[in-house]
């Protein structure tokens, strides 16, 4: 049997949001000369201090998003990022991260330990001092390996684990791993202030957790006046696409709107998490008669080119939102949203400002919402603009980038 992880916070901690802890004496990886004692901008160089982030790697959606701009933008406040992917798939193709830091520590089973010996290597090898995890499973091989190490690591919390998805049993297993996991990290950072209040009601102690919200890059912004005489909206839900995700809500609607003889279309974006749920999405459209206004529109590489053709983006969730990658490149490309109030949406959204929100579960009043999003181009236009402004001020990857940054320099 492997050994716990041990508890590493310090309960005489003085900072007031993290409780931290720096490598126990007798690490056997030991840390660079020069180590920073406050964060760097962009600007700043030094030597580089290697991170290894331990994820799932599987598909290709919000978190490795995330995921893909913290190895792409951290470099830039001294810290080279890694990979270790448990479940390789999509991730390892479509990141564009060098393949030197994409590691494969496969797991072939849910308790399979020898994966703890790959991330293990991979952390000694490529000259990592600290580790990332960011799923359950990822946080369980991440505490082992860590403990062995005798090197911090960091849990990072991407959407609410005891409502991740619609299968009971499984959120119940992993909520049941992630809260053993985390018991030996040293930090957490959730990606939302909702999901901070939300470890706070677990139990974590406030000392431990830090709120660092998601960004994206920038893009080039659509031209709302060049679309003004447009009679036909263009709407669009990109996701991968799950029962989560809202997507028979998003049809139903998509009939009501049909119904009163509104001029909108829907482009359902992303590949579904299972062939059988794809069935039951295509028998549905066809069951309400959506042919011709709902058009499936598979996987793409390309979210900017696809988002900057569309006038709006729809993400109905019924739960498990952290804080969307995909409404932060809406906002990033001006593309106005109608959302849900769920967990970290209303932090990006304002109602009526950048976009509409809609309650969780209710067509009816999605359907409202979408209507006033199209019912005048020039307001429309308004909105656009707040978009393109709240993602600048708020939201860009540099700012996520930084405030990880922050958070390893007072673990270090």
């Amino acid at each position: 049997m492997l050994s716990t992880p041990h508890a590493s916070a310090d309960a005489n901690d003085k900072l007031p949001c993290l409780g931290l802890t720096g490598l126990p004496a007798g690490s056997p990886v030991g840390l660079p000369a020069g180590l920073p004692t406050e964060s760097r901008g962009p600007e700043d160089a030094r030597q580089t201090i290697g991170v290894l982030h331990v994820i799932n790697g599987e598909h290709f959606s919000g978190a490795e998003r995330v995921q893909q701009v913290l190895g792409q933008q951290l470099e830039k406040f001294g810290y080279s990022s890694h990979f270790a992917c448990l479940k390789p798939g999509k991730f390892p193709e479509i990141c564009g991260l060098p393949s030197e830091r994409v590691h494969a520590a496969p797991m072939r089973g849910r308790f399979d330990w020898r994966a703890i010996d790959e991330v293990v290597d991979i952390a000694t090898h490529s000259q990592c001092y600290l580790l990332h995890a960011h799923t359950p499973r990822a946080a369980l091989v991440a505490a082992f390996a860590a403990h062995r190490l005798q090197m911090p690591w960091v849990y990072h919390v991407h959407s609410p684990t005891a409502r991740d998805s619609t299968r009971g049993m499984i959120n119940r297993i992993n909520d049941m791993v992630e809260q053993f996991a985390i018991r030996s990290c040293d930090l957490l950072i959730t990606v939302s202030r909702s999901l901070r209040r939300e470890m706070l009601k677990r139990g974590v102690p406030r000392k431990r957790l830090v709120a660092v919200a998601n960004g994206v890059a920038a893009m080039e912004p659509i031209e709302p006046a060049s679309r003004l005489s447009q009679v036909t909206w263009r709407l669009g839900l990109i996701a991968l696409m799950r029962p989560r995700k809202g997507v028979e809500v998003a049809l139903q609607a998509m009939a009501k709107l049909k119904a009163r003889g509104a001029a909108i279309t829907l482009d359902l974006i992303g590949g579904f998490e299972t062939p059988a749920y794809e069935a039951t999405i295509v028998q549905m459209i066809d069951d309400l008669g959506l042919m011709d206004v709902v058009h499936l529109r598979g996987f793409t590489r390309d979210v900017a080119g696809v988002m900057r053709q569309l006038d709006g983006l729809v993400l109905p969730s019924l739960f498990g939102e952290g804080m969307p990658m995909v409404v932060l490149e809406a906002l990033s490309a001006g593309v106005p949203v109608v959302a849900t109030r769920v967990e970290g949406t209303p932090e990006v959204v304002r109602h009526g400002v950048e976009g509409m929100l809609a309650e969780p579960r209710d067509p009816v009043d999605l359907a409202q919402q979408i209507e006033r999003l199209c019912l005048d181009r020039a307001e429309w236009a308004k909105m656009s603009q707040a978009a393109v402004a709240r993602h600048r001020s708020r939201f860009s990857d540099l700012e996520m980038a930084r405030g990880v940054a922050r958070a390893y320099d007072r673990i270090i």
